[in-house]
């Protein structure tokens, strides 16, 4: 009977299953297409074969091995061409045989051999083993040769790699050739490296392990180790959650140069889904790594991120640079703009390029000039002056500036970098070269002159034919700016995201944790689901006037245009019917307002910089973004703090969005009580100078750790700023910072900052400074007179 029914179930079982077996008798063999293209294990957990692939467009097969049961048959093991170059990628025609002589070769169509395994003696048989090995063995079972012994770029539970054995990146995910990444076990320990494509030249090593060393062991309960020669064993990793028997296993030496070990449940369960997981890695943060030669872990140009628990690192370019190839991004990054020239004279320099600001990020290796001590305005200045100089980037701690040139090599965005970085960009981001070379004029005045004839009489020739068509025309046409719509954040080119109204409500958890409440309304905090649940703060503004929805659009786009480390950045809006949200990133530390007064004493030098970067901030806002915006309620409230207690300027732009009355308190003008400006109260035009007056008077509550008005206090005290003139004329400014020591020995610094508030905050607008100006009295780069009163004052600063 049981002879009967064994052709029928070898018709009706699926063929994958009817070539699972023990031993791969000799005379086998593979084609690419049609029913035996592979071997399976006897659990049919692994496949030996060829694996259909998809490389470049073009439909074609590895020689691999791969998880067979899963859905993405992930492969763990492939064959390369001598030299180990390039996967062996093969079409129709090709055929692999385990040939009568016990040899196993690949052949391609005209029967010439291709590969076949290195130091192999006849094998009696193979076999595709349930532990991803695929072997030749001799007739006792003894193992002559298998894939376990000759690994690409994965090794799997069991397998052991005695030294020297190497394990190679593939350069993509999709595309198997030889990647930047080296994994190098040898007898003196085990090390990863960079390499050069195509030739595998060595960089210095990011991460090792040294000692005498015989193996390296993936053992079956998902620990990989080093194993000295002395019997000690260092964890790479410290095994996998669940057993082999539950889930599977590999480790693999990703294409961005991580080593990661990954399960994959055999079972659904509520808990964990079907696919590939991270449970550890080395090293545990590769954008940290440098090499001195060569671009680092991203390409050229770019700068690395990692928050040492995702799968993947990302690779991302400066502002106004694109990719050389949008898959293979460690190719590096381009400037969409012609480099400046180095015919230009300094004017010229400065008219044609302006910097655009990052923060966090830092290329190390970089630097080819450094200038000690210095201000952040003389460092920008100098590398706008220099046609070398791509990247400069500022220290506020030392006061250093380092200039960086292109190529930019081993990028890295950390939490630890606090310095300013700028990156040059033509003023005109369609601009390819200054039209005309500043140099060139100074050599031949005769041309220059000619030239200059020449367009006096063209400017001459337009001149008098505009006063024709004013004195004679009567027709004419206006052309009306189209103003980009809400609907997406690419029709404003900015990298902005256009929310709904309930993916927001979602977030927010239907708006229910409040941060703060304004005349403007209320802040909520929420958390988005993307890869790292970020937070945010959500700006729900309920009492916005009837604008149309082109003018909320135009003023979204002058706010999210706006980047600046002392700026809360603009993340996000929604513009839907009656509601407009706006999403900001999230402040941890809340205001300037619950530290200042609050019981948390902050230390002076912190109080130091928390002044100079809302100084930065709103010099920003008033001379350095493509609009100038008035801030209107510069405040404690409104000054934000990040978790490194970096001072953020929050609600800027939203005197435009809101209507006239909407940030008026009981005194009927803008801005909140103590902090407005005089011309507030005058009939006289508004300018950025009520944001340098709002500024002097938190200065002043910065250095005193003091409200300005305290109606509790002794009468002379009551009104800070009042206080703070009389005693800077009497000079006692130390009656200012009583019982703070840190500030009491720096009383010269005191006295300076005390100096600049009392200019900050003169009646007369004309009179205050820039805060351009300001800035360059806070560092010291500009002399500070004797503030006086506004009757006696003569001159402008």
């Amino acid at each position: 009977m049981a002879s009967l029914l064994l052709p029928f179930l070898l018709l009706v079982l699926p063929w994958p299953y009817v070539q699972a077996q023990q031993n791969i008798s000799l005379g086998s063999s593979l084609t690419p297409q049609g029913p035996s293209s592979f071997w399976l294990s006897p659990s049919g957990d692994f496949a030996f074969g060829f694996r259909s692939m998809s490389i470049e467009g073009n439909a074609s097969y590895l020689l691999a091995v791969w998880f067979s049961k899963i859905s993405d048959k992930t492969v763990v093991w492939y064959a390369k061409t001598s030299g180990e170059q390039s996967p062996i990628q093969v079409s129709s025609g090709w055929r692999l045989q385990l040939t009568s002589g016990g040899t196993l070769s690949l052949l391609d169509p005209t029967n010439t051999e291709v590969w076949t395994p290195q130091s192999v003696g006849a094998a009696d048989h193979a076999s595709m083993l349930d532990s991803g090995n695929f072997v030749l063995a001799a007739a006792d079972g003894s193992i002559q040769w298998g894939t376990f012994n000759d690994p690409a770029d994965t090794i799997l539970p069991t397998q052991v790699l005695t030294a020297p054995k190497t394990l190679r990146s593939r350069i993509i995910a999709t595309d198997y050739s030889n990647g930047r990444f080296l994994l190098d076990l040898q007898d003196t320990g085990v090390k990863l490296y960079s390499v050069a494509v195509p030739s595998g030249n060595q960089y210095d090593y990011y991460w090792s392990i040294l000692g005498n060393t015989t193996k390296m062991v993936f053992d079956p309960m998902g620990r990989i180790y080093i194993a000295l020669d002395n019997g000690t064993q260092i964890n790479i990793t410290y095994g996998a959650a669940g057993s082999l028997a539950d889930s599977y296993q590999r480790a693999t030496l990703d294409p961005d140069g991580v080593f990661r070990q990954y399960v994959y449940p055999k079972k659904v369960s509520d808990l964990r889904s079907q696919a590939w997981s991270m449970v550890s890695m080395q090293p545990s943060n590769i954008c940290g790594a440098q090499t001195t030669v060569g671009s680092g872990t991203c390409g050229f140009n770019s700068y690395c991120l990692t928050d040492g628990t995702k799968d993947q690192t990302t690779c991302k370019c400066l502002e106004q640079y694109s990719f050389f190839d949008e898959e293979r991004k460690y190719k590096g990054y381009k400037p969409d703009f012609q480099p400046q020239s180095c015919d230009l004279d300094e004017e010229a320099s400065m008219m044609q390029f302006q910097f655009r600001t990052m923060h966090q990020v830092n290329w190390p290796l970089s630097d080819y000039e450094k200038y000690s001590p210095i201000t952040e305005d003389r460092c920008r200045q100098l590398c706008l002056i220099d046609c070398f100089c791509a990247v400069v980037v500022y220290n506020d701690q030392d006061s250093a500036c380092y200039k960086k040139k292109l190529p930019l090599s081993n990028g890295n965005m950390a939490g630890d970098v606090y310095a300013t970085v700028l990156v040059k960009v033509p003023k005109n981001s369609n601009a390819q070269s200054y039209p005309i070379e500043s140099s060139k004029w100074k050599k031949d005045k005769k041309y220059w002159i000619l030239g200059s004839s020449l367009l006096l009489g063209i400017s001459v020739l337009v001149t008098l034919v505009l006063i024709s068509v004013l004195l004679f025309g009567t027709n004419y046409t206006v052309t009306r700016k189209i103003v980009p719509s809400l609907e997406s954040s690419s029709n404003l080119g900015l990298p902005l995201k256009a929310f709904t109204y309930a993916e927001l409500e979602k977030a927010t958890r239907g708006f229910q944790e409040v941060l703060g409440t304004g005349a403007s309304g209320i802040v909520y905090k929420g958390q988005l689901e993307d890869e790292l649940e970020t937070c945010i703060a959500v700006k729900k503004i309920d009492k916005l006037e009837q604008e149309s929805e082109k003018e909320f659009s135009v003023e979204v786009q002058a706010i999210g245009q706006t980047h600046h480390k002392n700026l809360v950045k603009l993340l996000g809006f929604c513009s839907e019917g009656k509601e407009r949200l706006l999403v900001y990133e999230f402040m941890s530390n809340g205001s300037l307002n619950r530290f200042v007064f609050g019981d948390v004493n902050l230390q002076w030098n912190l109080r130091v910089q928390l002044a100079l970067g809302v100084a930065r901030g709103l010099l920003y806002l008033h001379e350095e973004c493509s609009t100038q915006i008035i801030h209107c309620d510069i405040k404690p409230q409104n000054i934000l703090l990040d978790d490194k207690f970096t001072a953020k300027i929050s609600d800027f732009g939203l005197a435009k969005l809101l209507g006239t009355n909407q940030t008026q308190t009981n005194t009927g003008i803008r801005g909140t009580r103590g902090y407005v400006a005089p011309e507030w109260f005058k009939s006289i035009g508004i300018t950025a100078k009520v944001d340098v007056y709002s500024y002097g008077v938190i200065l002043l509550e910065l250095i005193s750790r003091r409200r300005n008005v305290e109606l509790e206090a002794a009468e002379d005290k009551k009104i800070l700023t009042y206080w703070a003139s009389d005693c800077y004329r009497c000079g006692r400014v130390d009656l200012l910072v009583e019982g703070d020591a840190e500030a009491i020995s720096n009383l010269k610094v005191v006295e300076r900052f005390v100096a600049v508030a009392l200019w900050c905050l003169q009646e007369d607008p004309t009179i205050r400074p820039t805060m351009l100006k300001v800035t360059q009295m806070l560092d010291g780069a500009a002399a500070i007179p004797s503030p006086v009163d506004p009757s006696s004052f003569v001159s402008s600063v």
